[in-house]
C-alpha cells in the first residue's frame, strides 16, 4: 500500500483551522472545522498522515460510551511541524509514530508492571481539541509533554502506516508477554482478524505452535500464511476433535474475539497448568451473540458475572484466566526493532484506506469487516 509523499513541513504555513471528524453521538461521526490545537512549551504539533481504526474507539463511537464532543483516533503517525519553546530530541520535519499512553512509572500500579491501570496512563495525552481522546481523525493534533517518552521517530524507508501500527502491535506483544510460553509450547488463537494474525505471527516468531480459528475462510487461509500449523471454522461442529488432533496438548489459548463460548472453549481445550487469555473482552456487560462449537447461537450469557466457568480447572487443573489491555510503554523500542525491521511485516494487514472526511465509512466496515478487509486506516494528508 502507498502513500501520497509529504511536502517539506520547513515551507508549510500552518492554518489556524482544520478539518476534523467530531463524534457528537453514538454513531454520529461528523467531519468539521475546529481551530488547530495550540501547543505550550516542550510540547508538539504534528501533521497526521496515517490514523487506524481501532476496535476500541469503535465501542466507544457505537455505544457512545463517553459524552461528546470528542475527536478520536489514536493509532496515529505524522510530522512534526512544531516545537514548543524549550529543549526538545524532536526536530520539525522528523516523521513520527505517536503514543497516547504513558504510565508515570512510579505509582503502586507501575511497581507491579500493571501499567494500564496507573492513574498518569488513564489521561490522554494527545488532541486535537475538546476532551483529549486521541486526536487522530484530524489534520493536526497536540502532543503533550508526558507522552513524549513514547513518541518513536519513523526510519526512512518505513511508512507512516507503518508507525501507525506500533500502538496496536505493542497492545499484541504485551499479551503475548502476559503468557510466558517457552519455545515448542502449543497455543491456539481464536479470532484472525488483524490482531489475531498479529498474535499469531509474534507467537510463531517466539517458536510456538500456532492453531487458529475463525469464522471466514479468508481469514482460516491467511492465519496459514501468517504461521499458523492449522487453521479451522469456530462453528464446525467437530471442532475440539480437529483440535486435539492437529495438537493433542493445548498450553495456551488467546480469545481475540468477544465470545464468551470461546472462553469456555478454551477452558476445555487447555491443559492442565495452561493459560487463556482475554484479549477483547473490553466492553463491561455487553450482550453479544456467541458462536458455538455446535454451529448454534446463544445470547444467554449476556453479562461476564454469568459465565459458568468450572472453578475447579482453576484451582484444581492450576489453570490461569489472564487478562491484557492496551500497551506496555517499556516495550516501545522492541515494537519498533520488529515493526521497522519488517520481522513482522504489517504492511499486508493494511487492505482500506479512507481519506478524513470519510471517516465514519472507515468505522463502519472496520466494525462489520468483509471477506477482503483487515486493517482499516484514515488518510489525512
Amino acid at each position: 500500500m502507498s502513500f501520497p509523499p509529504v511536502k517539506s513541513v520547513k515551507s508549510v504555513v500552518i492554518p489556524a483551522t482544520m478539518r476534523a471528524v467530531v463524534y457528537r453521538g453514538a454513531n454520529d461521526l461528523r467531519l468539521e472545522t475546529v481551530p488547530v490545537p495550540a501547543i505550550q512549551r516542550g510540547e508538539l504539533l504534528v501533521k497526521v498522515a496515517v490514523c487506524g481504526v481501532c476496535p476500541t474507539d469503535i465501542k466507544k463511537i457505537q455505544h457512545g460510551d463517553l459524552p461528546p464532543p470528542r475527536i478520536f483516533g489514536h493509532e496515529t503517525a505524522g510530522v512534526i511541524v512544531k516545537i514548543g519553546p524549550g529543549p526538545s530530541k524532536f526536530r520539525v520535519a522528523d516523521r513520527v509514530a505517536l503514543h497516547h499512553h504513558v504510565p508515570c512509572l512510579k505509582c503502586h500500579y507501575c511497581r507491579h508492571h500493571a501499567f494500564a491501570q496507573c492513574p498518569q496512563y488513564k489521561r490522554t495525552g494527545i488532541t486535537a481539541g475538546f476532551e483529549p481522546a486521541g486526536g487522530g481523525y484530524a489534520e493536526y493534533v497536540r502532543v503533550m509533554r508526558f507522552v513524549l517518552p513514547g513518541v518513536v521517530k519513523i526510519p526512512a524507508r518505513n511508512t507512516f502506516a507503518e508507525g501507525a501500527m506500533i500502538e496496536p502491535v505493542n497492545t499484541v506483544l504485551k499479551g503475548v508477554n502476559r503468557l510466558g510460553l517457552q519455545p515448542g509450547d502449543t497455543a491456539l488463537v481464536i479470532g484472525q482478524g488483524p490482531i489475531g494474525l498479529m498474535f499469531t505471527k509474534i507467537l510463531r516468531l517466539r517458536g510456538i505452535t500456532v492453531l487458529a480459528t475463525d469464522l471466514m475462510d479468508s481469514r482460516l487461509k491467511l492465519a496459514r500464511q501468517w504461521g499458523a500449523t492449522a487453521a479451522f471454522r469456530a462453528d464446525a461442529p467437530n471442532l475440539a476433535q480437529k483440535l486435539q488432533k492437529a495438537a493433542p496438548c493445548l498450553d495456551a489459548a488467546i480469545i481475540a474475539v468477544p465470545s464468551q463460548a470461546a472462553v469456555l472453549q478454551a477452558m476445555d481445550l487447555v491443559r492442565g497448568s495452561g493459560k487463556i487469555l482475554l484479549f477483547a473482552h473490553t466492553h463491561r456487560n455487553a450482550q453479544s451473540l456467541l458462536p458455538l462449537a455446535s454451529g448454534k447461537l446463544t445470547n444467554s450469557l449476556t453479562q461476564p458475572s454469568q459465565l459458568p466457568l468450572d472453578l475447579s480447572a482453576i484451582c484444581a487443573l492450576e489453570k490461569d484466566l489472564l487478562g491484557s489491555y492496551s500497551s506496555d510503554f517499556t516495550l516501545q523500542d522492541e515494537v519498533a526493532r520488529l515493526i521497522f525491521s519488517r520481522k513482522l511485516d504489517i504492511r499486508p494487514l493494511i487492505t482500506h484506506q479512507f481519506p478524513l472526511a470519510e471517516t465514519a465509512a472507515a468505522v463502519a466496515l472496520a466494525s462489520a469487516p468483509a471477506a477482503n478487509s483487515l486493517k482499516v486506516v484514515v488518510i489525512s494528508l
